[in-house]
């Protein structure tokens, strides 16, 4: 596996047969996780941004070379999504959950602006785009549900 597929697969984890997207997720909310444990949320949110960039950039690459658009075992997408909801409502583990399950409620439902993107907007950005909206709008969701849970005395 050359690098491009190594890193767009984050590391394997994409080339999972089935919902290769959830296990992206997944993994990158574990790493999340952890940068969150060790570091502060501005780092994570630096990370987030680096990774965005450098990957719109490697996919426009990979996808010219391969002919191809939005190949399933990209899951890089996928982790910096998770990351911007965490950066947004991850203080706790509960917040991280929300975020992680709105997330790919997102992601795979893809309502309103996240599928426009989707369908409208070609290579990296297109990949990455409806991903960071997604992520986006699942740290909101959970931000908001984790907020009426404490003051309800739900969580």
């Amino acid at each position: 596996m050359d690098l491009q597929k190594l890193f767009l697969t984050f590391f394997g984890v994409g080339l999972a047969p089935k919902a290769p997207g959830t296990f992206g997720s997944i993994a990158g909310a574990v790493v999340g996780y952890f940068i969150l444990m060790y570091f502060t949320t501005t780092t994570l949110c630096l990370a987030t941004i680096l990774l965005t960039l450098i990957s719109i950039s490697i996919i426009d690459s990979y996808e010219a070379k391969t002919a191809t658009h939005d190949q399933s075992c990209i899951v890089i997408d996928e982790v910096a999504g998770v990351w911007l909801a965490f950066v947004i409502s991850g203080q706790t583990l509960t917040q991280m959950l929300l975020s992680l399950v709105f997330f790919r409620i997102f992601d795979i439902t893809k309502p309103s602006i996240i599928g426009r993107i989707d369908r409208n907007v070609k290579g990296g950005l297109g990949v990455m785009g409806d991903d960071i909206v997604a992520g986006f709008v699942a740290g909101v969701a959970s931000l908001m549900c984790y907020t009426l849970g404490v003051k309800y005395a739900i969580f």
